[in-house]
């Protein structure tokens, strides 16, 4: 098992209510100082792919990525990595529909706000505006996606629709599609592209 599985898992563990022993003795050995939380996977695979980009390897700076399964689920995060639990400087990514849960989350674990970056709708979004939509079909062609792309296009629920908000819409229609598609658009950015949250929070860390 790796630092980084057997961290998530035992602070995952304690989040949920199991012992926090585990998780305060590899936060120690491994010198962890700022936990970034984040909703999910998709964001975490767009976050990972931006450090490689920058040449960081966020967990040798003591920066561990933290995916929460949920933005619900950030008050019992911030409490465990938090100034209640580990006593971590939190950071994060999230949604502007989510922003109520983790200010509500933070603020009950007494962390402050400033350090979390909020997307417009969400990290896809950002990614696909930044890149533009000829660019993401691009990818999409590269993928071997193209064709069912064209075909989610002509359902009769996307007529109408800006494009942007079908390519979205299209990301979350497979399982593991935004998890891989969040690390491709990364990596398709040319770095004054980079979206503004995803900007400011790896110049935060």
């Amino acid at each position: 098992m790796t630092d980084a599985r057997a961290f998530q898992e035992a602070v995952t563990s304690w989040a949920a209510g199991g012992p926090g022993g585990p998780a305060r003795a590899l936060a120690d050995s491994l010198g962890v100082r700022t936990a970034v939380l984040l909703e999910g996977l998709s964001d975490l695979a767009a976050v990972e792919a931006l450090a490689t980009q920058h040449g960081r390897d966020l967990a040798a700076e003591g920066v561990w990525l933290v995916p929460m399964g949920g933005a619900m689920n950030v008050g019992r995060y911030a409490a465990t990595l938090g100034p209640p639990g580990l006593g971590l400087r939190l950071t994060g990514l999230c949604d502007e529909g989510e922003q109520r849960f983790y200010e509500r989350g933070l603020t009950r674990a007494k962390a402050p706000l400033h350090d979390i970056y909020v997307c417009a709708a969400d990290l896809e979004d950002e990614l696909i505006r930044a890149l533009g939509t000829e660019r993401v079909e691009e990818i999409l062609r590269a993928e071997g996606d193209f064709r069912a792309w064209q075909t989610f296009q002509r359902q009769p629920a996307q007529h109408g629709r800006p494009q942007h908000q079908q390519v979205r819409r299209f990301l979350g229609t497979k399982k593991g599609r935004k998890i891989r598609y969040g690390r491709l658009l990364v990596d398709a950015l040319a770095p004054a592209r980079t979206p503004a949250p995803l900007d400011g929070l790896l110049a935060r860390l």
